[in-house]
């Protein structure tokens, strides 16, 4: 099998990877459903109630982050996923049925996203973490980036797919859809094969074990340096519902079907992105700090796009160098980190990028509300580019290596802990 794709290999990764594409797909139509549903609908283009919406959404992972990363440390990765998953499936077929039967409010989806929010707030480290356990550590890069890879393929399709059935349909259908894709994901969890898992050992429960997840991240320079930057990129840079629905609609004057192309034209590049990841054996930090610097510099050009489909082609770069950025930081945690405190670290690493992201969303929604669309995109960019600059120059100041330098090279942590 090509190198690209040796992960498939492992036929429990394969039942995994067939659920989750399916599953991914649906979350993305349910993304465009949602921003649209409150957009237009439940209020009149209100970017400071997406920006809420979003903010509902990731604000759990920002406070439960480290709980769920010790319980995915403490107990069987898999049986919580079964319960997140049915849990996501439910939050989407309640605010389904009630979009279907005309009673939706705003405040009923404020509820459904905070509570999807909770759900996902779980499933994340967990699911995160799964992977290791799934194949070994030979393929666990290869595996990482084809995750990615599966997710930006539905982002591809999954925003088209929404476009056209919001127009045909109305958002509803979208969502009902959505809570049917949570089947597939739950069904191919179930036939994994236990005896061909490589679990690692769960972590015995004690006292300050929160505590000792944070000395642990602190301690080491490397993961501060992601943890910084992602949580930067992820509050001003990736709030692309927010920033691409208020340019399609107030800028540009598009309807459902032109929004939910721009995800799927940004996806492009994600996809990209991902599967030249799947080439590399091992990140590298040039691919992290080159996706900041491009990220930055790409949404700035997009910020001031004379037109719709300048603005859609724009977008592409954008997508490719945000998830070269955050493949390279999701990696390197996997690859790096004991795996007594894998769980914590890919937790807070998650409750960083999404709580970021929960606590920009209503910010980026109000300048492009008071400012323009288009001031959202720039602020977003200008942040973006000036934290990528920022952290190439205090990596080359740190030591004479250049930036081409691996993390344990570049950062040598103060004091080396031994995996048990």
């Amino acid at each position: 099998m090509s190198a690209m794709f040796r992960a498939l290999e492992n036929p429990n990764y394969r039942l995994w990877a067939g659920g989750a594409l399916v599953s991914n797909v649906g979350t993305w139509m349910q993304r465009v459903a949602q921003d649209w549903l409150v957009l237009t609908v439940l209020t009149d283009h209100s970017g400071t109630a997406v920006g809420i919406t979003t903010a509902l959404q990731f604000l759990p992972m920002l406070l439960l982050g480290p709980y769920a990363g010790l319980l995915a440390d403490r107990y069987r990765k898999r049986v919580i996923l079964l319960w997140t998953q049915a849990a996501m499936g439910v939050c989407g077929l309640a605010i389904g049925v009630l979009v279907v039967t005309g009673a939706a409010q705003l405040w009923q989806v404020y509820i459904a996203a905070l509570a999807l929010g909770l759900a996902a707030a779980i499933d994340g480290p967990a699911r995160q973490a799964f992977v290791s356990e799934l194949v070994g550590p030979d393929k666990l890069s290869n595996a990482v980036a084809l995750n990615s890879a599966s997710f930006n393929s539905a982002r591809l399709t999954g925003p088209a797919i929404a476009g056209v059935l919001i127009a045909w349909v109305g958002t509803g259908p979208v969502f009902l859809l959505n809570a049917a894709s949570f089947v597939a994901v739950i069904v191919s969890l179930l036939r994994v094969k236990s005896s061909q898992l490589q679990p690692s050992k769960p972590v015995v429960r004690g006292k300050r074990q929160l505590v000792e997840g944070l000395s642990y991240v602190r301690q080491r320079r490397d993961l501060v340096l992601i943890l910084t930057m992602v949580g930067l990129l992820g509050a001003f840079g990736m709030n692309f519902p927010v920033t691409n629905a208020l340019i399609a609609t107030a800028e540009f004057g598009m309807g459902s079907e032109e929004f939910g192309l721009l995800g799927s034209i940004m996806a492009v590049g994600t996809l990209a992105g991902a599967l030249l990841a799947a080439r590399r054996s091992r990140p590298r930090l040039r691919f992290m700090l080159g996706g900041a610097l491009i990220l930055g510099l790409f949404t700035l050009v997009a910020s001031i796009a004379p037109s719709f489909w300048i603005y859609a082609v724009v977008l592409i770069p954008v997508g490719w160098a945000s998830i070269t950025f955050l493949n390279s930081c999701n990696t390197t945690i996997q690859l790096s980190v004991e795996p007594q405190f894998r769980g914590r670290v890919l937790a807070l690493y998650l409750a960083i990028l999404q709580g970021g992201t929960a606590l920009g969303a209503p910010l980026m929604g109000w300048i492009g509300t008071e400012f323009g669309a288009r001031w959202s995109v720039a602020a977003g960019g200008a942040v973006v580019l000036v934290t990528g600059v920022a952290a190439a120059i205090l990596v080359s100041r740190r030591s004479s290596l250049t930036i081409r330098q691996q993390f344990r090279t570049a950062f040598p942590r103060k004091r080396a802990i031994q995996p048990s």
